[in-house]
């Protein structure tokens, strides 16, 4: 296994993704708090933090079951944030034999169609480089960081993101492979008990893809009030009690049907 991963905590697996641009850091004040029920397992993504650069298309979901298998963990609890939670979709759908519980946070999803404001925006972006500062600037000049930018852990996510840009200059692609058909697609055939926390303070992007994971049969929708995209950093202790109290709900209403 050459992904970088911590291990925290003992009992049932949760395995955490987090968001795109940013690293395990994502869950500093999240995965302490879970490591006191769960056996938690947090890793940074291909590209990502301590984990080697692609060198071919990256395959997430290949990833993943390949940690998995490593880790001997035949089913886990997802948690995925962001670029997190569309790895977690995919691979709940390749995959549903390998996750007890889907816990999704401000998802993005494969097959969404993106606004022209929102490929605009990441244009914007794209046509900074090599000005880094402005890169910074323009990335989180959108609602979905309004909350965490006046927040103590700012200086975090800059240091994630920092981190993030430099990293990328060691890709050999920025290609990936993803399932096909998309998830989009397939959204009424997930069989996983889900739940989908989504701050109030989004993008309309975002909101718009979390309105399309209502498609999930068995979904649980939660909205944060007061929080952006980074709630992981700025609410840990309201997401905790959110995903204890979805875990141990699910936990007994599975030990009442083996009665």
């Amino acid at each position: 296994m050459d992904l970088y991963y911590e291990v925290q905590g003992n009992g049932k697996p949760v395995v955490l993704l987090h968001s795109g641009g940013a690293d395990i850091r994502d869950w500093t004040f999240t995965a302490p708090l879970l490591a006191q029920n769960y056996k938690v397992i947090a890793f940074d993504g291909r590209g990502a933090g301590k984990s080697p650069s692609p060198v071919e298309p990256a395959n997430y979901v290949a990833d993943l079951l390949a940690l998995l298998d490593h880790l001997e963990i035949d089913k886990a609890v997802l948690v995925g944030h962001s670029m997190g939670g569309r790895i977690s979709i995919d691979f709940a759908l390749e995959h549903p034999e390998r996750v007890s519980e889907l816990v999704l946070i401000g998802p993005s999803l494969s097959g969404f169609a993106l606004s022209h404001e929102f490929e605009e925006w990441m244009r914007m972006i794209n046509a900074a480089f090599p000005d880094i500062e402005k890169v910074i600037e323009l990335s989180f000049d959108a609602p979905s960081y309004r909350i965490v930018k006046s927040s103590p852990h700012w200086e975090l996510m800059l240091q994630m993101f920092r981190h993030h840009l430099k990293k990328t200059t060691e890709w050999a692609t920025f290609e990936s492979v993803w399932p096909n058909p998309p998830a989009i697609e397939r959204l009424e055939d997930m069989s996983v008990k889900t739940m989908l926390i989504i701050g109030s303070e989004e993008l309309p992007d975002n909101i718009r893809a979390a309105e399309c994971l209502r498609k999930i049969p068995d979904l649980r929708y939660v909205t944060m009030a007061g929080a952006d995209h980074m709630l992981t950093l700025t609410h840990p202790d309201e997401l905790y009690r959110h995903i204890i109290d979805f875990l141990e709900e699910s936990s007994h209403a599975a030990n009442a049907r083996g009665k």
